[in-house]
């Protein structure tokens, strides 16, 4: 059961770990319609489970007014990514005071379903030292999500409940009812996406709950879940030129040398690569992504005829249109091709950073610049923003330019759901139980 679906990232996610969907929840208008272009059907007041293959049922509105009793003991995993401006540094941070702030309905949405585990994507603002304390409460209601908080009683109130509850668990004062069935083993992992072959800068919390009565060995999982992919391995398969023969082989011409020069030369002279980095796949960059990474064609560049907002299926590809107007500046500086993208944003044009920029291989003469030559820049396509977030070029968007952005903004990198979703799935067939 999917909540906050959005776009689709993080359901598609779970989906490819092999988990069928019951159930996705979302309240944008444009979002539900990305979701119902790629499978799903709108639920309507009648409540039923769909059939394996068949449409998923989708339920447009206020999460709030959703009544999930009916899924529950028939839901292995709870997913969904709750709303983040309450802890994102881009937003105005009023934390758990934000109304905005949907925990409190991922933990409803556990009392009523009762899931063999949970997964949970949000901000890495979630671990400032400013929140962290509300953070680990967090952690400690979803430990224990049947203590309800009283509508009257702050969160500071509750969470001293929880911690007493907790102290007498460990020490044997208090008891568990329900043997294990309404308690929770919690995992906090903080990620960079690109750890795990994602190719974009994106620090996340990972939050995965499994029941407790089905003995999932926790410290396993924990294992399971280390990185896979480092920036040491990048820099060392460009010092070694596989990353230039793949590019090359993929292109069928090479990356130009007076890129690939700008490129070593600004490497680190030296670079820890000891045993642990050695057994890491490289960083996968932005020109990875688009070149294609699960077997897509290779995004056409030379897009400086067709700036013009029109469709012209370049490549034969959706989404790959052309924007005027892309600007680079102190404070606004643009992706560069030969590392991970930067942290793509719900924004269009303005967001901060130049998130939405990206420098190319082509240059011009330019006096007045070092070297005289400069790098053109241009905006991305939606199309290769959603290559960055590893969504595949058949994964339909919905909407104008700005809320296609705004849906990959808000969305978890496909790689990395699936990732960890694989990894529940392992600790769930695992488990000393199955119930």
């Amino acid at each position: 059961m999917e909540l906050f679906a959005g776009g689709g990232g993080l359901a598609m996610a779970v989906g490819r770990a092999g988990f069928r969907p019951l159930l996705y929840s979302e309240v944008a208008t444009r979002a539900c319609e990305t979701l119902e272009a790629n499978g799903a059907k709108e639920r309507g007041d009648e409540e039923w489970i769909p059939d394996p293959g068949g449409p998923v049922p989708l339920v447009k509105g206020d999460v709030r007014t959703l009544d999930m009793n009916y899924l529950c003991g028939k839901v292995d995993v709870l997913a969904g990514g709750p709303p983040c401006q309450p802890f994102s540094l881009g937003g105005i941070a009023k934390g758990d005071e934000d109304k905005r702030n949907m925990f409190p309905e991922m933990f409803r949405a556990v009392r009523e379903i009762q899931p063999k585990a949970v997964i949970c994507e949000n901000v890495v603002g979630l671990r400032r030292k400013s929140f962290e304390p509300y953070f680990q409460y967090i952690l400690r209601e979803l430990s224990y999500p049947y203590l309800k908080r009283d509508p009257d009683s702050t969160w500071q109130e509750h969470d001293a409940l929880l911690r007493s509850y907790d102290a007498g668990l460990r020490d044997g004062r208090s008891s568990d009812p329900s043997g294990g069935h309404e308690l929770y083993d919690v995992v906090a992992t903080t990620v960079n996406a690109a750890d795990y072959g994602v190719p974009q800068i994106r620090n996340r919390v990972i939050i995965v709950a499994f029941r407790r009565d089905l003995g999932v060995d926790v410290e396993e999982f924990k294992r399971s879940v280390r990185p896979t992919h480092s920036y040491a391995a990048l820099v060392h398969s460009m010092r070694k030129g596989d990353y230039w023969e793949r590019h090359r082989e993929i292109r069928g011409h090479a990356v130009p040398d007076h890129v690939r020069e700008r490129v070593m030369a600004g490497l680190p002279k030296q670079v820890a690569f000891d045993t642990e980095e050695a057994s890491r796949l490289p960083w996968r960059t932005f020109r990875d992504a688009l070149a294609g990474l699960e077997g897509e064609p290779p995004l056409p560049q030379d897009l400086w005829s067709y700036l013009d907002r029109k469709e012209h299926r370049l490549g034969g590809v959706t989404n790959h249109i052309g924007w005027p107007g892309a600007r680079i500046y102190k404070g606004h500086t643009p992706n560069e091709l030969d590392r991970p993208a930067k942290t793509v944003k719900a924004g269009v044009h303005g967001v901060p950073g130049g998130e939405s920029v990206m420098l190319t291989d082509d240059r011009v003469r330019d006096a007045s610049v070092p070297g005289g030559w400069r790098y053109k820049h241009r905006y991305m396509t939606v199309r290769e923003t959603a290559r960055v977030m590893t969504f595949p070029d058949s994964w339909v968007l919905e909407g104008p330019r700005g809320e296609q952005m705004r849906q990959l903004g808000n969305a978890v990198p496909v790689l990395l759901g699936e990732f960890f979703a694989k990894a529940v799935a392992n600790a769930l067939d695992n488990a000393r139980s199955t119930r």
